[in-house]
């Protein structure tokens, strides 16, 4: 077997492995099969005051969304974070490892054209995932319970990156 069918080979089970490790949260299903995500392919750029935050989303393949994302100053990287969506018994997953810690998973419990949610009441914050496709912009928005039980919101408006 060539190096690249060999590495192809061990890619496609290492996605198998981390999608079925990763323990679903049980959500509602709005369908059988959930709708493709294929509108957040793309590599998505914010910057707001010195700080800028990098999305990388690879177009499905195999029933997965693989991303990534990174948060950096002109000087240092200041987080990181593996992203996966993946569909597990009909719905899809967000499965969220920032700084590389065990995987988090939200379920899609919302959605239409170009917009979904994924949802994770057991989690700290955040518990809310979602985002929307508006022409060559994507909006990201994470939400949750914050200081004193206050609703916390996080808004990321990216777009495509030069």
């Amino acid at each position: 077997m060539g190096f690249f069918a060999e590495l192809k080979r061990r890619n496609v089970a290492l996605v198998l492995m981390a999608v079925i490790l990763a323990p679903p949260v049980m959500g509602e299903s709005n369908a059988t099969t959930a709708p493709p995500l294929d509108w957040m392919a793309g590599n998505w750029c914010a910057d707001s005051g010195g700080t800028a935050v990098e999305e990388v989303w690879l177009p499905p393949r195999g029933g997965v969304l693989v991303g990534l994302g990174r948060t950096y100053t002109p000087d240092r990287t200041v987080g990181f974070e593996f992203l996966r969506i993946a569909e597990v018994e009909g719905v899809q997953i967000y499965i969220a490892q920032p700084g590389g810690q065990p995987p988090t998973n939200f379920a899609r419990t919302a959605g239409g054209e170009n917009w979904v949610r994924f949802e994770n009441p057991q989690h700290d914050f955040p518990q809310r995932i979602e985002y929307r496709r508006d022409g060559g912009n994507l909006h990201a928005e994470v939400g949750g319970p914050g200081n004193n039980g206050v609703e916390a919101v996080i808004r990321v408006e990216y777009r495509a990156c030069e």
